[in-house]
């Protein structure tokens, strides 16, 4: 099969886009088993990784062991390979992570495609028997792909930096509640040595008279809402006048710039999620082969 899967030449697919993306496509196939390959690409490759697993199953075929069977669930999301009775999922293989998909010419039953682990970013060959299904299979694939590439680069980069943004935010909070421990622990300290200062400079036997308007320190209690009164210190002199909002403006509560997320570079971001972006763009952007032609859109960084 020479199939050209062009979105200028072929912009029909087997299902609607709402069945990939809201849903998913189920179908029943006998599942070879997997083995990693050297390469993410290539029919010679997924070739041998068939012949060493048909072999492998045509001894297990001889001590009586049945070929198990799976569901396999495609959306734009992946493919799900699931145990059919437990619905117990046993591989879970993005889309951004295959690279090959095809199904034998001459065997209309077996297809395969290949994935890298997510875990030991190895490329492993999965193999199926899908009693006739093939073709079917493979086209699914593919249609999932390119569904998941547009909404990709439609939403999905305002959707990482929206996640950026919120786990910037995450992080001056955190720097703001150490700060506030600081400050708390600063004055604590100050108060502590002005009342051993008190206690040293105070003559012995004399109580120093206290002002009803003072705390135990001595000092005017602070209130966030009325300001503070015009009282002439003992000297008789005003006390110096209260800096204005205004002069404050451009720092918070704890003398720090505030926060602006628009303004905040990518070094601030946590590198998990920026690595997680750069996975999903180079999956992407190396495109999914279906027989040989490869399938993928507009390069990537023309459109972020």
């Amino acid at each position: 099969m020479n199939r050209a899967f062009s979105r200028k030449k072929d912009k029909t697919w087997m299902h609607t886009p709402e069945a990939l993306s809201k849903h998913y496509i189920p179908y029943s196939a006998k599942f070879l088993g997997s083995t990693e390959v050297e390469q993410p690409k290539g029919t010679e490759v997924v070739r041998d990784a068939v012949r060493k697993l048909k072999f492998a199953r045509h001894i297990k075929k001889s001590e009586g062991q049945k070929t198990p069977k799976v569901e396999l669930q495609i959306s734009i999301y992946g493919v799900k390979i699931l145990d059919p009775k437990t619905k117990e999922v046993l591989h879970n293989c993005q889309l951004h992570r295959i690279s090959f998909c095809a199904d034998d010419k001459t065997d209309k039953r077996i297809f395969t495609f290949i994935c890298k682990d997510s875990e030991s970013n190895k490329h492993l060959c999965y193999v199926f028997d899908s009693e006739k299904c093939a073709e079917e299979i493979t086209l699914t694939i593919g249609q999932a792909f390119d569904l998941a590439y547009r909404k990709f680069l439609e939403s999905g980069g305002k959707d990482v930096e929206t996640r950026k943004q919120i786990a910037g935010l995450q992080k001056r909070i955190q720097e703001l509640e150490t700060e506030n421990i600081e400050l708390k622990n600063k004055v604590q300290d100050l108060e502590n040595q002005l009342r051993i200062t008190q206690v040293h400079t105070s003559p012995a036997g004399s109580v120093t008279p206290k002002s009803p308007s003072t705390d135990i320190f001595d000092m005017v209690p602070f209130s966030p809402i009325s300001p503070q009164s015009s009282t002439p210190t003992r000297n008789g002199t005003q006390p110096p006048p209260v800096p204005s909002r205004s002069a404050e403006i451009k720092r918070d509560l704890f003398g720090a710039e505030p926060f602006d997320p628009f303004s905040c570079g990518a070094g601030d971001f946590p590198p998990d999620i920026q690595s997680k972006l750069d996975e999903m763009q180079e999956g992407f952007k190396m495109g999914l082969t279906l027989e040989g032609t490869v399938f993928c859109l507009d390069p990537l960084d023309s459109r972020c």
